[in-house]
C-alpha cells in the first residue's frame, strides 16, 4: 500500500471508536439496542469510504500485539446462550497480508513487541459492528489485539503507531464500549460519561494523553470498567489521532441497558 503523495490533513482517514453492543443483539434487532443500530448503519455515510479498515476490538487480548495476517478469516462466535442463527452469520470480507505485514513494521518501530497470527478470525466485536456498517463486506479487515497488560500508555503508543496509516486509506476502528459495568449506579454512569467526553471533546491534546493514562482516577471509573477491555480500544484511537492535536467530535450518545453510551471520532 504506497503512501499518498503530499498527504495532508485533508487527506486523512478519520478515526473512531464505537459502542458495539451486547454480543450478537444489533444483528437480532433487540429493542434496547435500536439507537446503536441506526447509529452503526448511518456512520459510514459521514466518512469516506475506506480502502482497508483496521480494527482494534475489546474481544481480543494478546501477550505482545497481535496483529490478524490471514487473507481469508473465519468467524469467532465469542458468546453464549443465543439463537441458532448468531452461530452461522459470516462476514466474508477479506483479510490483507500486506497491510498486516505493513502494521508489524510500524510497530516494531515504535518499539513494540508484536506477532502476526494468520489463523485469527472476526470475533463478534469486529463482525457484528461491520455487518451493520459495511454490509457489503467488501471493504479488508485487519484486526490488531489490545495487550494483556491493559497498560494505557502503551495503548496510546499503538495507536500512535497505527498512525501512519490513515494518510494511506484505512479506517481505524476502536470497537468497545464506553460504559461496560451494569452494578454502577445511573449517577456513577453519568460522571463517568460526562468526565470521558468533557476530555475528549474539550481538552487539549497532552491534557488527553494524561488524562487517559491516569483514566482510573476519572469519576466513578471502576464502577463503569471493572476491566478496562472495552475502554482501552478508545486509547488506541486516541494514539492514532492525537498527533493532529484535533478535539474528537461526539457522534453517538445513547441508551444501552440503560446506560449511557457514547462514541466519538477524530477527523
Amino acid at each position: 500500500m504506497p503512501a499518498l503523495a503530499n498527504s495532508s490533513a485533508n487527506d486523512l482517514m478519520p478515526v473512531v471508536y464505537i459502542p458495539h453492543g451486547g454480543g450478537p443483539m444489533p444483528l437480532l434487532g433487540e429493542p434496547g439496542h435500536k439507537e446503536l443500530i441506526q447509529f452503526l448503519n448511518a456512520v459510514p455515510n459521514t466518512l469516506p469510504k475506506p480502502k482497508a479498515i483496521v480494527m482494534i476490538s475489546a474481544h481480543w487480548e494478546s501477550d505482545v500485539a497481535s496483529i490478524s495476517s490471514g487473507s481469508r478469516p473465519g468467524m469467532i462466535y465469542d458468546y453464549g446462550g443465543f439463537p441458532a442463527e448468531t452461530y452461522e452469520y459470516q462476514y466474508p470480507a477479506a483479510g490483507n497480508p500486506d497491510l498486516a505485514e505493513k502494521i508489524a513494521t510500524l510497530v516494531s518501530q515504535q518499539g513494540i513487541e508484536c506477532r502476526l497470527d494468520p489463523l485469527r478470525g472476526y470475533d463478534h466485536g469486529t463482525f457484528v459492528p461491520l455487518m451493520l456498517m459495511y454490509p457489503n463486506a467488501d471493504i479488508p479487515v485487519v484486526q490488531v489485539s489490545l495487550l494483556q497488560s491493559f497498560n494505557p500508555a502503551q495503548h496510546i503508543a499503538l495507536g500512535q503507531a497505527l498512525a501512519p496509516l490513515r494518510e494511506q486509506g484505512v479506517l481505524i476502528i476502536g470497537s468497545g464500549m464506553s460504559f461496560h459495568y451494569s452494578q454502577g449506579s445511573d449517577e456513577d454512569n453519568k460522571q463517568f460519561d460526562d468526565w470521558l467526553c468533557h476530555t475528549l471533546v474539550t481538552r487539549s491534546s497532552p491534557e488527553v494523553t494524561q488524562q487517559l493514562i491516569n483514566w482510573e482516577a476519572a469519576p466513578a471509573a471502576r464502577n463503569n470498567h471493572r476491566r478496562e477491555e472495552h475502554l482501552l480500544p478508545l486509547h488506541v484511537c486516541w494514539g492514532a489521532a492525537s498527533n493532529q492535536n484535533r478535539s474528537a467530535e461526539k457522534i453517538f450518545s445513547g441508551l444501552l441497558f440503560n446506560r449511557r453510551i457514547s462514541g466519538f471520532l477524530w477527523r
